[in-house]
């Protein structure tokens, strides 16, 4: 499969952070057509993202605990071939590293013969509760950001 990101990788930076969660088609997911209805998509990456930022101590919880929220700033998706109902697929998150204060994740779903179906990303900021943004990663995630620059 060849690897087709959103984003660009900075020479020497570690490798994007990866997860995948799987799943099936189910009834209620279809539209007249029998297709997957495009608007679960960003529900599908939401899943992605959300097992792979709590597998790395990032999540949604994480953030939260420490004042900090990370709103979508702009999501994508470019779909490919429909899924259909019964299919089962998989959706595969990847965090790409930056210095600046965002969430960039990149997402692939592929059907179970790990045909590309559909791709997609997303940006996440930082920002307080008032709703400044960050310009640094918050200093709980420094130890995070230490350890994957040393993965390079």
């Amino acid at each position: 499969m060849k690897k087709i990101s959103y984003f660009t990788t900075e020479p020497g930076s570690p490798k994007p952070l990866e997860k995948s969660v799987f799943r099936k088609v189910r009834f209620n997911e279809i539209d007249p057509m029998g297709i997957m209805w495009h608007g679960h998509y960003a529900g599908f990456f939401e899943d992605a993202r959300v097992a792979l930022g709590d597998s790395l101590g990032i999540g949604y919880q994480d953030f939260y605990n420490h004042g900090v929220m990370i709103p979508v700033r702009r999501l994508e998706t470019d779909y490919l071939a429909p899924l259909q109902y019964g299919e089962t697929y998989e959706i595969k998150a990847r965090l790409f590293y930056t210095e600046a204060a965002r969430l960039n994740y990149d997402f692939t779903v592929l059907d179970k013969n790990q045909k590309i179906m559909a791709r997609g990303c997303t940006v996440q900021l930082m920002v307080d509760k008032d709703f400044n943004l960050f310009f640094e990663w918050p200093a709980f995630t420094r130890d995070f950001l230490a350890r994957w620059k040393e993965t390079k």
